[in-house]
């Protein structure tokens, strides 16, 4: 996720810290979301993504990220939380996909955001 997290300080001017933190909060977002195969068969194709989603899970299982909301909303609020902006989020979730995508090809991508509702006008 080294490769992800440099595109989204150079592409979106996040800093480093907030980077690693947004990919865990859209990949905790995904699994919790998202088709279970479909989202873990991703995660095993990318490097370094079960761990920033593990430090994620551990971080909500500790109470420091619920803020009682899920889904969609949740997910953008425990990234402005981190300390991005709206802006940033867009760019961050969008610079995310469009990396997962590369990396991993459109139908693996695909088929998790067309599986959650609402997550496509979003991207």
């Amino acid at each position: 996720m080294d490769e992800l997290v440099a595109r989204l300080v150079a592409n979106v001017g996040v800093d480093r810290t907030a980077a690693e933190k947004s990919v865990g909060i859209i990949l905790d977002f995904l699994s919790k979301e998202g088709p279970p195969d479909k989202v873990q068969a991703l995660i095993d194709r990318l490097p370094g993504a079960d761990a920033l989603l593990k430090a994620q899970q551990a971080e909500d299982a500790g109470g420091a990220g619920g803020f009682g909301m899920g889904g969609i909303m949740g997910a953008g609020t425990k990234m402005m939380a981190a300390g991005l902006s709206m802006a940033e989020v867009q760019g961050v979730t969008r610079e995310t996909i469009a990396f997962v995508r590369e990396k991993a090809g459109e139908d693996a991508i695909g088929e998790i955001v067309g599986a959650i509702p609402g997550l496509s006008q979003f991207i």
